[in-house]
């Protein structure tokens, strides 16, 4: 009988002993709080665990415990082997001398006796430092960024077990444990944790405080349409075993930086009301940012909050002119309405309710019109096709 993944899963953790976590670029609570979770619950199994992010942690989700888990830098360097035939010349000493001047690492090689050639030389790469490879809340390998780019050979010779909950998901995976029924990341990863904590209770404060970050973030506190009654019952399970709910609500919810306000009412100034297209959009560029001291992370929320709210639409868009290139954010403001797909135009995707995407290198000068055209384009066909 076949395994299910999160059999499948169970089994290569617990034979893993240097586990990568990974995440999309530009995380949201969910990926973050899974990775935090994912990271001190295989610490606490004995593993050598490594969870990278390249992104500064949003001023909201500081609070989050076990942050400091997370890593800023990567390396999935392979060790360089230089071998050496011994069976007719052995070695008497090794020793190795830095060069700087000539920027250089001279190995020197004493035989006993008679001398070595440059034939008994040879060099060949170890493998990597990982034996497994967990991707979280990622629909596909491209959303990690450099990560992938740069080390694209690491995933094809390590497992890598994907575990997300998009329904645009590649099941890029060698186990691909992605639940579309799932409200978060998180929520699955409640699952897992329970049954590596068979032996050992692994479900601390901590562990379900991250949690408990990921469901909140990805339901909007449970207002989202993406709301179920399996959410409230992990919810509750969570926070019985000791997720600080309410410090969750306040950091994500009730805490903004006099910057963020700065940068929100930027946002509302700039609002277009697209009404033949049932649509509004606003947007910030890089001096709007600038100009309210705001960082990358500030325009978080922003939508759901404020945008979403209009009434007589179908979506709210928010283009933001960022460091790594041009991005869009699209929340849903009632059901029916699936987002991911429009965002899909734009090489993105996400939830039904709420979607995005990121044209990298470019600005809301040089792609800004082009987008919003796109997207009149696409509501006038869904216009037309429900008339017709």
């Amino acid at each position: 009988m076949e395994l299910t993944p999160k059999q499948q899963t169970i089994e290569l953790v617990r034979s893993a002993q240097k586990v990568l976590i990974l995440s999309h670029v530009n995380p949201d609570g969910d990926a973050l709080g899974s990775m935090i979770a994912l990271s001190l619950v295989l610490k606490k199994l004995g593993k050598e665990v490594t969870a990278v992010t390249s992104e500064v942690l949003p001023e909201n989700l500081q609070f989050l415990p076990g942050k400091d888990s997370l890593s800023s830098t990567f390396s999935g360097t392979k060790d360089f082997i230089i071998s050496v035939n011994t069976s007719k010349v052995k070695v008497d000493k090794l020793a190795y001398k830095n060069v700087p001047e000539e920027n250089k690492l001279n190995v020197v090689i004493t035989p006993v006796n008679g001398s070595f050639k440059s034939e008994d030389v040879t060099f060949s790469f170890g493998n990597f430092k990982y034996d497994l490879i967990i991707v979280l809340d990622a629909p596909d390998l491209d959303r990690l960024g450099a990560i992938y780019d740069k080390n694209t050979e690491l995933f094809y010779e390590t497992p890598v077990v994907n575990i997300d909950h998009h329904p645009g998901n590649d099941y890029f995976g060698k186990v691909n444990w992605v639940d579309l029924t799932a409200t978060s990341t998180a929520e699955i990863l409640v699952a897992l944790v329970e049954s590596l904590g068979r032996e050992k209770p692994l479900l601390d404060t901590d562990v379900a405080t991250a949690l408990l970050t990921g469901i909140i973030v990805d339901t909007g506190s449970f207002q989202n349409s993406n709301t179920t009654p399996k959410s409230f019952t992990v919810a509750a399970q969570l926070v019985a075993a000791g997720a600080r709910q309410q410090e969750i609500i306040k950091w994500i919810f009730k805490t903004k930086t006099l910057s963020t306000l700065k940068l929100w009412g930027r946002v509302l100034e700039n609002v277009r009301d697209e009404n033949n297209y049932k649509f509004i959009w606003s947007a910030v560029n890089r001096a709007d940012f600038a100009g309210a001291a705001a960082d990358d992370s500030a325009t978080s929320g922003v939508l759901d909050e404020l945008l979403k709210t209009a009434p007589g639409i179908d979506f709210a868009l928010l283009l933001s002119e960022k460091n790594d290139g041009l991005h869009g954010s699209f929340r849903a403001a009632k059901a029916g309405v699936d987002v991911s797909a429009i965002a899909r135009l734009f090489g993105g995707g996400g939830h039904e309710a709420a979607a995005a995407f990121n044209i990298a290198g470019e600005s809301l000068q040089s792609r800004g019109n082009q987008v919003i055209a796109t997207i009149r384009d696409w509501q006038a066909k869904k216009t037309q096709n429900m008339q017709s």
